[in-house]
């Protein structure tokens, strides 16, 4: 009797705990550098969450290891609340799918929201000699092994985008050079250092927009407002559908009232026009799922990139 009777004072002072909360700051950990989608999405739903809590929510980036570094550290932190990872699907739904050992179980955090979704799209410098996809697989396969692509890193959506792009088409010989985050690839794409890139919108359409790269396809299942004339990869790979998404998870034991509380605030913020005009601008679709919807979400898109793994026998290099 005596346990029970600890246990359920434990459970009390959790619900009590998340009653209250938060009472302080609350860090968002993202795990990848400053500047790509990934670390503008949560600053963007951090500013309102911080207006709506009356605390400050202090966006921090711990970068490395493909999104293990940071997702490491919010998997041993306190399960108060204080301490949550916002991220793209890596460390939540792929990087299990590669590396032989990791320092965390992706399966153990508790999901309480994904914010948004952005479609990939497939980037070219202008100098390629191709304005279609048709024409970039003619030229790649006269040319094999020329033409190089840049990543976000191993085992990225960028990364497995590409790879799932060469297998569609056949097996194209175009070689992967991973970076560390969007912005230093995205950097010498720019600058001609790299051929190609399969980036998502968030941050590569302006550069579309001014000329600077060229749009051959987008990764989503059909055309997107903010490209209307650039066609989707499904109208020449039926079925071709690759996105980065962002969720917010909490580490293991998180209290599932403060995890319902972040998804409902969460979705919340997602209604305001403010918030919206800035989604927009990065080729957003706002989403707001709730605890469970997140979790089925990810283990569905764990399934996906399996399949993707291991249909393009994509390796970590």
């Amino acid at each position: 009797m005596r346990f029970f009777a600890l246990v359920f004072a434990g459970a009390l002072s959790f619900a009590a705990a998340a009653q209250q909360w938060p009472s302080k700051p609350v860090r968002i950990i993202v795990p990848f550098p400053a500047g790509g989608s990934a670390d503008l999405m949560p600053r963007i739903l951090g500013e309102k969450l911080s207006e709506k809590w009356g605390q400050p929510v202090v966006v921090e980036n711990r970068a490395g290891a493909a999104g293990n570094i940071g997702a490491e550290y919010v998997y041993r932190a306190e399960p108060d609340g204080y301490t949550l990872l916002s991220s793209s699907p890596p460390p939540l739904a792929i990087n299990r799918l590669l590396y032989p050992k990791l320092g965390f179980d992706s399966t153990q955090f508790v999901p309480m929201s994904v914010m948004a979704a952005i479609p990939n799209v497939l980037l070219v410098h202008p100098r390629v000699p191709a304005n279609s996809v048709e024409e970039l697989i003619a030229y790649a396969k006269a040319n094999p092994g020329k033409l190089n692509y840049a990543s976000q890193g191993n085992g990225t959506t960028s990364h497995l985008t590409a790879e799932l792009f060469k297998q569609r088409a056949g097996g194209l010989q175009i070689a992967h050079i991973p970076y560390k985050g969007t912005a230093p690839a995205l950097t010498d794409l720019l600058g001609g250092q790299v051929d190609m890139m399969c980036d998502n919108l968030g941050v590569s359409l302006p550069h579309v927009r001014s000329g600077k790269l060229k749009a051959l396809a987008v990764a989503s299942a059909k055309r997107i407002a903010s490209l209307p004339g650039v066609p989707a990869l499904a109208e020449t790979f039926p079925g071709f559908e690759a996105l980065a998404w962002f969720a917010i998870v909490g580490p293991p034991r998180t209290p599932s009232a403060i995890a319902e509380k972040v998804g409902a605030d969460v979705r919340e913020a997602l209604k305001l026009p403010e918030v919206q005009k800035r989604l927009a601008e990065l080729s957003a679709e706002p989403l707001g799922f709730g605890p469970a919807d997140t979790g089925a979400f990810i283990r569905q898109e764990t399934e996906r990139w399996s399949a993707v793994i291991r249909t393009a026998g994509v390796k970590l290099e």
